[in-house]
């Protein structure tokens, strides 16, 4: 996976684990390209707002507009805006759409126009319709009204302003060696494939971006209010006002814009977008009001995109927090790592003015943290922990002559070592026998 975060007006975070190919043994750097799929959507839907902005076209003009055809296609009465929002009822992906497991090749304009025949299958503004189609559709109305290819068009109206090297609206052919291999899912076989990477075709517009975590936050940070290299602020507006509830029985799953999800995580509201690739798993997330910007990548077709997407929210709230207790400063430092005890691992670290111990394996970090705050050398107290924890009670650290941590003695007196140092304790042995960790 990768992780990027744009905060404070610059890229905080930058970093990239695992492998790019597991076969070949590279490992991930955030400089490997991924295919971001639906965030897709958020380009086409910037584009076609950016055209309006400069009066070339109107979100309520007709599809059948700009493309005669689909009057036939029986979708012709649908507006821009109905597409740009999934209310136009468009069929999502076509009768046939096995191009998403490469059964054979997504679609050209011809197949396009194939797959939309008789394409609508619920009435204008009935409820929320996803729509890969219709927003294929909308890419062919950017280049009819631009008289250019949609992948020149949107190369030169969004992605050159904004500097974004590494961020291309399909494959790019001559970076093949940039690209993490994307792998199948774990769900029905233990060992993991490498999926071939393909053109998306006409479906660019819906599916077809390529770019990187670094790349991805600086696009996000882009629509953020006062910042108008794209759209106006009042343009800007217009594609985050809510529209439909995505799902009208889960009230958590938000509501959609123009190109864009609007959401609720840990209680502060944002906007982005998923992107599911054969191979690849991807996920932005903005939060207007902190001005913050977060992406993650993953290479896996089930990859948790979106819960470590969410999880670093959760981080970036927790370090905003006020202290539980006492703060501590850069000093706090010293303390931060991974520790081990026969039951697990913990992660102690200061974010902002707060000394926490979190669970690295949870979805959400902020969901039972332990908050410490200092009680003389090398010493602090559990201020803050779940109904069965240690509240109240010291945690010591023990350094060696080098400065770093050696030791702790940790939740209800039971000594944690760091990581490294309690696998050579158990690396090896048939059975933990008492006394062996002493």
């Amino acid at each position: 996976m990768q992780a990027a975060v744009w905060a404070d007006g610059d890229l905080a975070l930058s970093v990239a684990h695992g492998h790019a190919d597991v076969a070949a043994d590279v490992a991930l750097t955030p400089a490997h390209l991924f295919r971001i799929a639906s965030h897709s959507k958020t380009f086409t839907a910037t584009a076609v707002v950016q055209l309006a902005e400069a009066g070339r076209l109107r979100l309520d003009d007709r599809l059948d507009r700009h493309l005669p055809w689909t009057t036939e296609a029986g979708i012709g009465d649908r507006t821009l805006a109905d597409l740009l929002g999934h209310g136009g009822g468009v069929l999502r992906d076509g009768a046939d759409a096995d191009h998403w497991q490469l059964v054979h090749a997504f679609p050209d304009a011809d197949g396009l126009r194939a797959l939309a025949t008789d394409g609508a299958v619920r009435g204008v503004d009935e409820r929320f319709k996803y729509s890969n189609i219709g927003f294929g559709l909308l890419g062919a109305v950017v280049a009819a009204v631009t008289g250019r290819a949609y992948r020149n068009h949107v190369t030169e109206a969004l992605i050159a302003p904004l500097g974004l090297t590494d961020t291309a609206p399909d494959l790019v052919a001559g970076r093949l060696a940039d690209y993490a291999r994307g792998y199948t899912a774990r769900g029905y076989a233990e060992r993991r494939v490498p999926i071939e990477m393909v053109d998306t075709g006409a479906l660019d517009a819906a599916t077809g971006f390529t770019s990187t975590a670094a790349d991805l936050v600086r696009w996000g940070a882009a629509h953020l209010p006062g910042d108008e290299r794209l759209l106006g602020a009042s343009w800007q507006r217009r594609m985050r006002r809510p529209g439909f509830d995505v799902d009208e029985h889960d009230t958590d799953a938000g509501r959609y814009g123009l190109g864009f999800e609007l959401r609720k995580v840990h209680g502060r509201r944002t906007f982005g977008h998923g992107g599911g690739y054969p191979g690849h798993a991807t996920r932005l997330t903005v939060l207007p009001e902190e001005r913050l910007s977060v992406a993650v990548c993953t290479n896996a077709v089930d990859g948790p995109a979106r819960p470590l997407a969410d999880g670093l929210v959760a981080l970036a709230a927790l370090a905003a927090a006020e202290p539980d207790g006492k703060p501590v400063d850069a000093t706090a430092d010293r303390y931060q790592g991974r520790y081990a005890t026969l039951f697990g691992v913990d992660d102690v670290v200061r974010l902002g003015r707060r000394l926490l111990v979190l669970d690295p394996s949870a979805d959400d970090p902020s969901e039972g943290y332990v908050a410490l705050e200092p009680d003389g050398p090398d010493t602090f107290r559990v201020v803050r922990t779940p109904g069965y924890g240690a509240y109240g009670e010291r945690v010591r650290f023990t350094l060696g002559d080098d400065g770093r941590v050696s030791s702790a003695r940790m939740f209800g007196g039971v000594t944690a070592w760091p990581v490294e140092r309690m696998a050579a304790l158990v690396a090896g042995r048939d059975e933990v026998r008492l006394g062996d960790l002493a």
